[in-house]
């Protein structure tokens, strides 16, 4: 199934603060972008050295199952490989940025092992990944649920401070999103209440309009934004 249309307010928050992140850090520093798939970041590293991986398996959907793409283009990759075996150097990265990728890896505390060898002592990792999502992706799609607690655990065991760990929305917000995709949803698997839930999907987003101003990222939301630097070796 292609992707259902509506407003995506998970995608709006996490490009609005991934711009501010990259945009503060130094003017020619080498950042890797770990899985990068269309190199929809790019333009957000035009001051950077820029240096893009993905395993290039994912082929747009051909399984007709969860959230598809419908196409996807990784052409213009650097590195096309594992993301826990990464052919470069230890310490050979001022940055690197892994957004939306986690849930796609296997064994993602891997991934993170992966990236304190090849950060150097002082560099930034910047993380995104879902605490609550829809399957996408599939059949590459393995987690979710990345909670705050998951970064405060693995990511000090791997010799990194974190500097920032804020939540993209709330359960507020995962609510109203859902519900805006409500009607299209309905309509997308040929169920015959679909008008309903159009008017249903409309009413849940005007009394959540009510509700503005109200926090719940401790029951959920759509995924934490994280910074963390690496200030010590364990490989």
């Amino acid at each position: 199934m292609v992707f259902i249309p509506y407003k995506n307010i998970n995608e709006e928050n996490r490009q609005l603060w991934l711009k501010k992140t990259l945009s503060a850090i130094p003017q020619g520093a080498r950042i890797l972008d770990a899985g990068a798939g269309e190199l929809r970041n790019k333009p957000l590293c035009n001051h950077l050295v820029y240096v893009a991986q993905d395993f290039c398996q994912y082929d747009g959907g051909a399984l007709n199952e969860g959230l598809q793409t419908g196409n996807w283009d990784t052409s213009r990759i650097d590195l096309v490989c594992d993301i826990t075996a990464i052919p470069e150097p230890d310490a050979s990265f001022d940055a690197i940025l892994c957004s939306e990728v986690l849930e796609h890896v296997p064994e993602p505390a891997r991934a993170i092992d992966e990236f304190a060898r090849l950060l150097k002592l002082g560099g930034k990792l910047i993380l995104t990944a879902p605490f609550a999502s829809l399957v996408h992706f599939a059949p590459y799609y393995y987690c979710t649920g990345f909670s705050r607690y998951w970064y405060e655990y693995h990511l000090p065991q791997r010799g990194f401070l974190i500097g920032e760990l804020t939540s993209n929305g709330d359960w507020f917000d995962y609510c109203h999103q859902e519900l805006a995709r409500l009607g299209s949803t309905a309509r997308c698997y040929g169920h015959w209440s679909w008008p309903l839930a159009y008017m249903l999907g409309i009413l849940g987003s005007l009394y959540l309009r009510v509700l503005r101003g109200r926090r719940a990222d401790d029951l959920a939301c759509f995924g934490w934004n994280c910074v963390a630097v690496k200030k010590r070796c364990i490989y």
